[in-house]
């Protein structure tokens, strides 16, 4: 452990804070990080033992997961990395060749969204679509034109196993995932077999972090069972977050965040140019040469002819910051990491393809409770939250690393036999399919450039 500290290497990671949040983060105090008393500084923390490594049973009563309100994390504590993960897959293919075989399922025609209360003749069409899969029971299939509340409820069961927001309406997006063929879906389970397969060729460690980059989530896993569930933000397109096997080697609380030269020239700059106090709002500091160079005065700088080359960006640690409150310290050739995020309302999409290749996750601070709890000094739960609470910066070397793996997995079957699937967002699946976009999804918060 250190104490202050002014880390955070140039990496990858550099999308940016909408000025949204940095202005809401403004007006509640940021400029003055103290200690509470009765309640914390910020708002939303959520908050363990020792193993018993020798009994590694998998047959030990599987504890239900506290149910998600947005219903978009796995329910129970089966890792995605696990035998019995890879055998229900199996007779997922199983089911979706015998799907096949049969002819698959019918194509929904044209491109109008179809709603309750709806009278049209594709609706037949739809109720065998969705029987063809189970999001119906064959005995509710009938010839009626009218989408009536038993349609709809079907329709949002397909959209949960989809990853879409489940409305009850066949939108653009769930018209394309009706119309992904049986045998195009056969296809997907079975790569997404092989994927499993290939976590599970090292020995599984008792105590991981894996992060599904399709599904938007992360599990905790210790002796076998997931211990905790997060929603997290990925890189969008063009700025894919990687797959990879990492350790994590520690934690840095109240980091700096060091702008890329990428998004200084083309992100930082021109705003500065159209908007000079900018840089004031986002507490970002003007170096010279490199980031251990001298400050400089904004305000003698003509933004017009500055380079990224000569000049450097420095957000201060703070709420405010793009890293937000802690970065979880993962090296790996792909220069990626975790970290706390201060756009918490993108949480809130279904589809959380918004970074530059780093992963934002929901409730971090949870997870690095869980991550120090076996640390020499860190096992009393609500230590993460002491140290924020103490405002300074602080980096914690971990004496016992964990390992994380950035996964992709697009398809998966759960214990009951519901089959999921997610869409394709980096297009892995060696597949050409359209993009599938949420066009009911609420506005996101505009982008600025965080990691």
């Amino acid at each position: 452990m250190s104490g202050l500290f002014a880390f955070t290497r140039h990496t990858r990671c550099s999308q940016a804070g909408p000025l949204l949040i940095a202005f809401i983060a403004v007006a509640v105090g940021l400029c003055a990080i103290k200690p509470a008393s009765a309640q914390s500084w910020w708002e939303g923390i959520q908050g363990f033992g020792s193993p018993n490594y020798n009994d590694k049973s998998r047959n030990e009563p599987r504890p239900a997961v506290k149910p998600d309100p947005l219903n978009d994390l796995r329910p129970d504590d089966l890792p995605w990395r696990s035998d019995e993960m890879a055998e229900q897959i199996q007779g997922a293919i199983a089911k979706y060749e015998k799907i096949a075989s049969r002819g698959g399922w019918p194509v929904i025609p044209g491109n109008r969204m179809m709603r309750p209360g709806d009278d049209e003749d594709r609706v037949p069409l739809l109720r065998r679509r969705l029987a063809a899969t189970g999001d119906m029971p064959g005995s509710q299939v009938s010839s009626d034109y009218q989408f009536d509340s038993t349609l709809e409820a079907a329709v949002v069961r397909f959209q949960e196993r989809n990853g879409l927001r489940p409305t009850g309406r066949v939108d653009q997006s769930t018209l394309a995932a009706l119309n992904v063929t049986a045998d195009e879906r056969v296809n997907q389970l079975r790569r997404n077999y092989d994927r499993i397969v290939q976590l599970l060729r090292q020995q599984v460690e008792d105590r991981y972090v894996l992060v599904n980059v399709p599904a938007f989530q992360l599990e905790a896993v210790e002796r076998f069972q997931v211990q905790q569930r997060h929603r997290v933000i990925v890189g969008r397109e063009n700025r894919e977050t990687p797959e990879l096997h990492a350790m994590i080697k520690g934690l840095n609380f109240f980091p700096y965040w060091k702008v890329p030269d990428s998004v200084a020239q083309l992100d930082v700059i021109p705003r500065l140019q159209k908007e000079p106090d900018y840089i004031l709002k986002e507490q970002i500091r003007v170096l010279q040469n490199d980031f251990n160079g001298p400050e400089l005065d904004p305000s003698s700088i003509d933004w017009t002819q500055a380079s990224a080359s000569k000049i450097k960006f420095r957000q201060d640690p703070g709420p405010q910051n793009a890293l937000g409150l802690i970065r979880i310290d993962m090296q790996n050739p792909e220069g990626v990491y975790m970290h706390d995020t201060p756009m918490k309302p993108l949480f809130q999409q279904r589809l959380r393809a918004f970074s530059a290749g780093c992963v934002r996750v929901q409730d971090v601070f949870k997870l690095a409770e869980w991550i120090v709890r076996y640390e020499p000094g860190w096992e009393n739960p609500g230590r993460v939250e002491a140290t924020l609470q103490q405002g300074q910066a602080l980096d914690l070397t971990l004496t016992r690393p964990v390992p994380v793996y950035f996964s992709y997995i697009t398809a998966w079957a759960e214990a009951n036999g519901t089959v999921h699937f997610r869409p394709d967002i980096y297009k892995r699946d060696n597949r050409s399919e359209q993009s599938i976009i949420d066009p009911d999804a609420p506005p996101v918060p505009a982008q600025g450039f965080a990691p």
